[in-house]
């Protein structure tokens, strides 16, 4: 895992991320800000996490670009085992919240075939969007090397999984965030071939 001395910053809020994205970069913002990361979406991820735990197999689930560790928390707290977890940018945050580390393993890492283990599920939590469009159909399919099912929480639609070859969309969920905004959960699975 990188070795980071940043002094904590305070988090940044929701709508000021996206902002800072588009300003500094990814990279750039989760270099400056990655270890004071704190995704301003935990009830929502909490809420669909549950009302989904009869449709998604948690018990050995990673948690995939983990942020401070906001699926393995809920995970957890629903009596499921710590997922393993991989976040490039955020491992001190994570390690901070969970008491863990996790992988340091970026989306390019992952299409490389860096990312070993079978896994029950691989949860994304608000990251998945992020992964250049060029680099998304590799990534999934590396993805499903080691699992059955990927799982997309995003406060929005995309990435639209299910317009890549060999992807299906098995459902899909939401909640309103408190300011009536939605958060969707979708779950994905490969199709099969005839």
């Amino acid at each position: 895992m990188r070795k980071k001395s940043h002094r904590p910053l305070p988090a940044i809020k929701a709508e000021a991320i996206r902002n800072r994205y588009n300003e500094m970069g990814v990279a750039a913002y989760y270099d400056q800000h990655g270890c004071n990361y704190q995704n301003p979406h935990f009830d929502a991820i909490h809420t669909l996490l549950l009302q989904n735990r009869h449709r998604i197999d948690y018990t050995q689930a990673l948690d995939f670009c983990c942020g401070s560790g906001e699926v393995s928390q809920v995970l957890a707290s629903m009596g499921y085992p710590l997922p393993i977890a991989t976040d490039p940018y955020t491992g001190e945050a994570y390690q901070r919240r969970i008491g863990r580390t996790c992988l340091d393993l970026s989306f390019y890492d992952v299409i490389c075939g860096k990312l070993q283990g079978q896994f029950s599920s691989v949860i994304c939590s608000f990251a998945m969007h992020l992964c250049p469009p060029r680099q998304l159909f590799p990534l999934v399919f590396q993805l499903f090397q080691c699992t059955k099912q990927v799982v997309v929480l995003t406060p929005h639609k995309r990435p639209e999984l299910e317009k890549l070859e060999g992807v299906c969309l098995e459902f899909t969920d939401y909640t309103l965030t408190t300011r009536g905004k939605k958060v969707w959960l979708k779950a994905f699975r490969q199709a099969i071939a005839n």
